[in-house]
């Protein structure tokens, strides 16, 4: 399996079954990818250093996924070599009373990045058309009356639609965007979740609420075939990423984040003639400076 096959535009019928959880390679290959990974994340640390000093493009990098499907340790080992500098990392978690009394794009806004930046998301806005779908989340809202006109699948219908303007928007504004989902099968989330009860090292990622939301699988897998279906599109595609191995499923990524840069097409700023003349003559002064 290849990056390609992982992508989705929105230019053909969305299947989430067709799309595996696993790519059953052979372990015995996990050295290789592990190499290949690590070539990748140098290269990001090549076109990151041109993206910040061109400053003409932002990246946002979304990540989405069940619980224990990997996105801390994706970006973890896949974003090592990026500067900090130049990178943020956002946690989307439940709404602060502030973020819920603004629109469910807000904060995500507030955390967009400075052209020449990467930002990480890790959820994101989709949570609105995700966890509040299965939850029922939308009668909660203190919102006017108009805002439970409708069907549920009128509501989320227009909530894709507003979100396609919106990276579309940020597309024509200077940024790309990367949307993944993690892809983890059912027995492979319950073995990551038994690990965490197992192992005293990883109790405290585990959750009891993480049970609750395993008992809600199907409705979350049709939730994300719904979201994936609605809101891929040319300029912001849903690479959906076996997640089974992690090994191979970090590659995956990482082929998808150098893809992302290179079509940022960063480069060094050139001077002008003027400029150059300038830094020829502070050349100079350096170097018939007095020693000593």
């Amino acid at each position: 399996m290849k990056l390609d096959d992982c992508r989705y535009d929105g230019s053909k019928k969305f299947d989430l079954s067709k799309y595996p959880t696993s790519a059953k390679m052979s372990k015995k290959l996990k050295p290789e990818y592990a190499e290949l990974t690590a070539a990748n994340t140098a290269r990001m640390a090549e076109l990151q250093e041109k993206l910040y000093a061109d400053g003409r493009e932002g990246v946002v990098i979304m990540l989405q996924a069940m619980d224990a499907a990997g996105k801390d340790s994706t970006i973890k080992h896949v974003m090592s070599g990026v500067n900090p500098q130049g990178c943020s990392v956002y946690s989307f978690k439940t709404p602060s009373k502030e973020e819920l009394a603004h629109d469910y794009l807000w904060r995500a806004i507030k955390n967009l990045p400075e052209r020449g930046n990467i930002a990480i998301f890790n959820r994101s806005y989709y949570e609105d058309v995700l966890v509040v779908r299965v939850r029922n989340l939308r009668e909660t809202y203190a919102m006017p009356d108009r805002f439970f006109e409708g069907s549920d699948d009128e509501f989320f219908d227009a909530r894709y639609r507003q979100i396609r303007e919106f990276e579309e928007f940020l597309y024509e504004n200077g940024y790309r965007l990367l949307k993944i989902f993690l892809h983890v099968g059912l027995d492979e989330q319950r073995d990551r979740l038994l690990a965490r009860i197992d192992e005293p090292a990883k109790n405290w990622k585990f959750s009891s609420s993480d049970l609750a939301e395993r008992e809600l699988w199907p409705q979350y897998m049709d939730a994300f075939e719904k979201c994936i279906a609605g809101t891929s599109s040319k300029h912001a595609p849903w690479y959906v990423i076996p997640a089974d191995q992690k090994w191979y499923a970090r590659w995956l990524v990482s082929e998808a984040v150098v893809k992302v840069l290179e079509d940022c097409d960063p480069q060094f700023p050139t001077l002008s003639d003027e400029e150059r003349a300038k830094m020829a003559e502070c050349r100079e002064r350096l170097i018939n400076w007095p020693s000593e």
